[in-house]
């Protein structure tokens, strides 16, 4: 079962889009906010997340017919992450930072379904022939 280069490609999009949030946060561009949110470990938590992304994402354009668990597990690692991150930037992070959280995870959700999708179509597949 494997990951199609299209899904690749977004989850190359969301690992950039998340480094240049962890950019922002790391060199205070965007430090407001109050308690319990706190830009510098937003920054890092979303660098992690960038990283495992970027990773699975070059394996599934370079691997695509073993891809399919390390993308299932990066994006559900980034789900996670920014369910957690939600938690605190709803509590006090900017109106930035919500946008942004709440813009990117309906599209980590759409990623998902589609590498699920995708195991689910291999199965049909090969049930056919």
């Amino acid at each position: 079962m494997s990951v199609k280069p299209g899904v690749a490609w977004l989850m190359v999009v969301e690992a950039v889009s998340l480094a240049v949030m962890s950019t922002l946060h790391l060199t205070g561009r965007l430090d407001d906010g109050s308690r319990p949110f706190q830009p510098s470990a937003a920054g890092i938590a979303e660098a992690i997340i960038a990283v495992v992304l970027f990773g699975a994402a070059l394996t599934a354009l370079f691997a695509p017919n073993q891809a399919r668990p390390t993308a299932l597990a990066a994006v559900g690692f980034a789900i996670a992450g920014f369910i957690l991150g939600l938690t605190f930037t709803a509590r006090g992070g900017s109106t930035a930072d919500i946008a942004y959280h709440e813009s990117v995870l309906p599209v980590l959700l759409v990623t998902m379904g589609l590498i699920l999708r995708s195991g689910a179509n291999s199965a049909r597949m090969a049930v056919h022939e």
